[in-house]
């Protein structure tokens, strides 16, 4: 049987990195889609193609295990227009801040909040913090997800409005018209 998606990768762009390896003063990763990944993600995105994508972090240990990433998202993809149905280019720039924590710290961190929830008067919360799985964060999969959530839906070239035909009822354009005229035909017969 083959299958469509056969050797279909849902992270074509990866870039883990081990949290046990990051210093104490922090890392710096600068990322760059190679063609073959950049065509790949406009695959799974239902994009044209993407131009570039580039993605830049900055990963600073906390305490208990925590890891702040901070960082931006560049990229340029090429869509097509919803009205005029042109090709179009669309730039994203997206600024990233997240906290990791190890899976079992996200998950009761992620509980607590919710339980906070549930009462009457929810206090203003952050959100949990994403949760590192294998002691890894994957900023490929990070930067793909942050520039996926930027895209527009649809996409419109500047200046395109979107007008309609509007044409006024022809009074004898109503759905019983055709019967009135073969009744008419009849009397005159």
């Amino acid at each position: 049987m083959n299958r469509p998606d056969a050797g279909f990768d849902p992270d074509p762009w990866r870039a883990p990195v081990i949290v046990a390896q990051i210093p104490d003063a922090g890392l710096h990763r600068e990322l760059e889609a190679s063609v073959a990944q950049r065509q790949a993600l406009a695959d799974i995105a239902g994009l044209r193609e993407i131009l570039s994508a580039h993605a830049a972090f900055d990963l600073t240990p906390k305490s208990g295990g925590r890891i702040h990433v901070t960082g931006q998202i560049r990229a340029r993809i090429g869509q097509t227009c919803v009205v005029t149905l042109e090709p179009i280019e669309n730039d994203i720039d997206e600024e990233i801040d997240l906290m990791f924590a190890p899976e079992a710290e996200a998950r009761r961190l992620a509980d607590l909040i919710e339980e906070g929830q549930d009462s009457e008067e929810p206090p203003e919360v952050a959100d949990p913090p994403e949760a590192i799985v294998g002691g890894i964060i994957d900023l490929g999969r990070l930067a793909t997800d942050v520039m996926f959530l930027a895209i527009d839906p649809y996409p419109r070239k500047p200046g395109a409005v979107f007008e309609t035909d509007v044409t006024a009822p022809d009074p004898e354009d109503r759905p019983f018209a055709a019967l009135k005229a073969l009744q008419e035909r009849k009397k005159d017969q």
